[in-house]
């Protein structure tokens, strides 16, 4: 199969790589959609992956093509999301099903190889059987959507609280329109530029500029989904006293909080909570059945966030747009085994 193979920082090759192996309980999945997270940029170009060689990869959908075990041949053909954290299931998170918090999980494109390839290995738990009316585009997109979904119900709003959040890439976006259906009422998105404002508009969310124009009021719910230093600064800054800080932003590194910053946080007694990943139970309701949910029933727009895609071969061109910020995007998709 062909694959994007990481061998070092920086050292991506697209090169014939051997079929995953499957063990009980596993499947392969042929991939059909895969999502560039702006995690694989630092974990392409700056801080690698756990091991080399790995594939990266972990926001896809595809089709079942093979499996391991006779029982589940129900499988077979079958159109999936897939849940990319494989969780020990023995720890005492997992063990109270919070498997987000596994304290010793793996993880698809990361720790073991992922879906920047023709093929990928899953265990079949982590499978999610899509809708017909799902595509494989909206369905590489479910993994972000259900991270924001997470978020949002973390950051515990009451109907009608004025929200902020600050970044303008997929998840910023999906929790914007997740705290819409959860009750709140204003609702901002910061970004640094207004070249993301037509997605803004066209979700009637406001938007607010900073390089243009200032932040003059005050929220009782701020999301920080940049990781930044300067980011997490802002977020604090605008929130109002008893307000909520959710931080779910990637750190970009150490995070220095000037002193009249953190003194925000004793003097308006804020509550800044920390979120990641999103709950999954294989075939229970949880964040991911709600986004399958909400994407099926047009609850959420997804579609108006792919700003781009490319061909399975020109997956170097998705990476080096969003490392280089040569124009404005949002989510760029990759699209594999188009010709079968």
């Amino acid at each position: 199969m062909k694959a994007y193979n990481l061998h070092g920082i920086g050292d991506l090759r697209y090169e014939e790589c051997p079929l995953p192996e499957l063990r009980e309980g596993w499947c392969l999945v042929k991939v059909k959609s895969c999502g560039i997270c702006s995690s694989d940029i630092p974990r392409v170009f700056t801080k690698g992956t756990y091991h080399f060689p790995t594939i990266p990869g972990h926001e896809f959908s595809g089709v079942v093509d093979k499996v391991a075990s006779a029982e589940n041949e129900k499988w077979l053909n079958k159109r999936v999301g897939i849940f990319p954290l494989i969780p020990c299931k023995e720890c005492d998170q997992c063990k109270s099903g919070h498997y987000e918090t596994c304290r010793n999980y793996d993880y698809i494109g990361s720790r073991r190889d992922g879906a920047y390839a023709e093929y990928v290995a899953v265990p079949v738990w982590n499978l999610i059987e899509l809708p017909e009316s799902v595509s494989f585009h909206e369905a590489a997109m479910l993994e972000p959507l259900s991270v924001a979904l997470h978020a949002a119900k973390r950051a515990d709003i009451q109907t009608g609280d004025s929200v902020a959040v600050l970044g303008t890439g997929m998840i910023g976006f999906a929790v914007a329109q997740w705290m819409k259906m959860l009750g709140a009422g204003k609702i901002t998105v910061i970004g640094r530029s207004s070249e993301k404002r037509p997605i803004a508009d066209s979700m009637n969310l406001n938007y607010i500029a900073t390089k243009e124009e200032p932040i003059e009021e005050e929220f009782d719910d701020v999301v920080e989904a940049v990781g930044t230093p300067e980011s997490v600064i802002t977020a604090l800054s605008v929130t109002a006293s008893s307000g909520h800080v959710l931080l779910m932003g990637n750190p970009s590194g150490d995070i220095d909080l000037p002193q009249d910053v953190y003194w925000k946080i004793l003097r308006r007694q804020l509550l800044v909570t920390g979120t990641w990943n999103s709950s999954y139970e294989s075939g229970e309701p949880c964040d991911w059945t709600e986004a399958v949910d909400a994407i099926a029933n047009k609850k959420v727009q997804v579609d108006a966030l792919m700003t781009h895609c490319f061909p399975q071969e020109d997956l170097d061109k998705g990476l080096e747009l969003m490392r280089n910020h040569k124009e404005s995007y949002c989510k760029v998709m990759t699209d594999w085994n188009a010709k079968d």
